[in-house]
This record gives C-alpha cells, structure tokens and sequence, in this order.
C-alpha cells in the first residue's frame, strides 16, 4: 500500500483556458510538482486520487462549471477482450515490445512528430520541437519506462526484441498497483492495424504477468468524441465523488 508522503505537497491553480475536447467549456488545472525523493509515493498517491503525470508535474481538472473528466481504470485481472480486441491482438502479433530506461531518441521524435501531424494537428502538443519531446520522457522522478514496438526479426527469439522501423511507442509509469499510460503514439499510416487499440491491449498483458490489478488510462472526458474508445475495455473503474466504482 502506498504510505502518504510525510512533506505535504504545494497545489496551484491554472488560469481558464478554452478546452481542449468540448467547445464552448473552459479548462482549470489544479498541480502540483513530483520531485524529490518522495515524487514516487507521491505520484502513485495522486494517480489513484485521480491525477495524471506530465513530466514533473501532477495535474487533474478543476473545472468551474463541467465534470466531463473522469478518471479511468481497467481491472486488467478481470479483462477479457472482445472479439474485435482478438483480432487486434492477431494482427500485431509480429509485434514484440521491448522496455527501455526512459530515454529519447531522435526515431522516437520522427514518429511523434508524424503521429501528431496526422492525429493532432491543432492540439496543444502540435508545436512540441525535439528539445520539448525529449523533455517529456526525461523530465521525470518516478520509475517510468519506454516501451517500444517493432515487428519479430530472425533474432527475436535470441534477443527478445523486435527488429526494424519503430511502429509504436508507450510512455509508462510503473506504479505498486498497476500500470499508468502517460502517452503513447503510432505509425499513423498503419489503421488496419488498431495500434493504439493493440498498445492498450499489450499493457494489460503487462500488468497481468506482473500481477498487478490496474491500468491507468487517465481522463474519459465524457462527450468528447475521441477519448469515447476508453469506454470499450471494461471492466474498468471510475472515479467519482464516492470514490474509484466498477462499471461492467
């Protein structure tokens, strides 16, 4: 179990902004910095008190007038993919994911920067430069790992990792309970391939053979077209005023 960290953390607040995901709302943050030799059983306190992790800081919405954000995770021991998801898992199945210290690399930033180009031209990580990118990994003092996916390769069964062009990568916090996926992007190129689908999937393979009970999704923002493929792997949890309850 997580103990509380015995320094209280500082919270701040963000001024509005206009949201990301609904039109017509506006966006408040609440934050607070993950550094220092208690940034590990903080950030895992405040993972499951709903908070997501950006570089070295913890944040969670603190809307004025929208409750939209819900805070989501699957009960990975519990888990059973539909039929579609064993299809996803087929089709990557010449896929081998191998974790790395989280350190950057200029591949990594390449298929970054087409998966935002193709998925998220407008948004606020559209302008994110190399120097930004590798920030994003590095900037960070709790155990997170990068995982990354290329196809099976003639070694792959000597060295246990895929070989060739990187198709996918996941930034991850390992945390006492689960997993939390921080980011994670994709050859854009390849749809029929579900790779964003197929990386949640892996996880949740992950956090079984650890043993461990949850991976985190972070926010379902609820009417926002986009986060709507978060509600497709349940059971999951939610968390709302009475705490973290399942929904089938």
């Amino acid at each position: 179990m997580t103990q509380q960290p015995t320094q209280s953390p500082q919270f701040f607040l963000t001024a509005p902004s206009p949201c990301p995901y609904l039109e017509g709302q506006y966006e408040r943050k609440v934050f607070t910095h993950l550094v220092g030799d208690k940034a590990t059983e903080l950030n895992e306190l405040l993972t499951q008190g709903g908070f997501r992790r950006s570089q070295n800081i913890a944040y969670r919405p603190a809307c004025e007038s929208c409750r939209a954000c819900v805070s989501v995770r699957i009960l990975a021991q519990e888990f059973q993919p539909t039929k579609n998801m064993k299809r996803v898992l087929r089709c990557n199945s010449d896929l081998i994911g191998t974790t790395y210290e989280a350190e950057p690399s200029s591949e990594q930033y390449s298929l970054f920067r087409t998966y935002l180009d193709a998925r998220h031209r407008r948004g606020g990580m559209s302008d994110m430069t190399v120097l930004d990118y590798a920030m994003m990994v590095e900037d960070t003092h709790v155990d997170t790992k990068i995982i990354e996916y290329r196809r099976r390769g003639p070694d792959s069964f000597v060295t246990g990792q895929g070989e060739g062009e990187l198709l996918a990568v996941a930034l991850t916090d390992q945390m006492s309970d689960g997993l939390s996926m921080v980011y994670s992007f994709y050859d854009p190129a390849l749809q029929d391939r579900s790779l964003g689908t197929f990386v949640i999937l892996d996880h949740i393979r992950r956090a079984n053979a650890a043993g461990l009970p949850y991976v985190y999704l972070g926010y379902w923002v609820n009417g926002a077209r986009k986060m709507a493929y978060k509600m497709r792997f349940k059971p999951q949890e939610q968390l709302g005023p009475n705490g973290w309850e399942r929904v089938e």
